[in-house]
């Protein structure tokens, strides 16, 4: 698999959308369409076939849930979660647990950064993913926060990002 291309995904939490938590609002669904034509760009035109999401709330898990839908049109494809800790969702709800592990039992390779959660470990399982991703797809408001310090770092690595506005869907080009 030396010539696979990959694909991570960093993003904001729902608290930080302008949605929140509320994905049956149509601001949430366009977002969701336009990440998947992005992917779906990452697949046919740059021949991405592993994306790595770092399953956290909201953009993670969105991107996620994506992947492996589309695994039924593209079969190739490998989806890796990036854990930063083994007990990541242990202040989550029982519902955010359950769909969380419904991704990651479906996941083709899992990747723990740390054992236990420590003040790095979400900033350590970022610069993993870079590091191994030729692409970056960052849906990101530009403000400071840590998807903003993801792609500050993807950019001093020289990677290739692809940013998705989510409050306007406006779609920006580093590279």
């Amino acid at each position: 698999m030396e010539n696979t291309k990959v694909c991570c995904f960093t993003g904001h939490r729902p608290p930080s959308l302008p949605f929140r938590f509320n994905e049956k609002d149509e601001r949430c669904i366009r977002l969701k369409e336009k990440l998947r034509e992005l992917i779906i760009e990452k697949i046919e035109k740059d021949k991405v076939s592993h994306f790595i999401s770092g399953m956290a709330l909201g953009v993670d898990i969105y991107a996620a849930e994506i992947i492996l839908d589309l695994k039924k049109q593209y079969s190739n494809l490998i989806l890796e979660a990036a854990i930063p800790c083994l007990n990541q969702t242990e202040k989550w709800s029982r519902e955010q647990q359950d769909r969380y592990f419904a991704i990651h039992n479906r996941c083709d390779k899992t990747t723990v950064i740390q054992r236990e959660y420590t003040s790095s470990c979400m900033q350590k399982r970022n610069k993993y993913m870079v590091d191994q991703a030729d692409f970056v797809i960052a849906v990101w408001n530009g403000s400071p926060s840590g998807t903003g310090k993801t792609v500050r770092y993807a950019l001093s690595k020289g990677k290739n990002i692809t940013a998705l506005n989510p409050a306007t869907l406006d779609v920006t080009l580093y590279d």
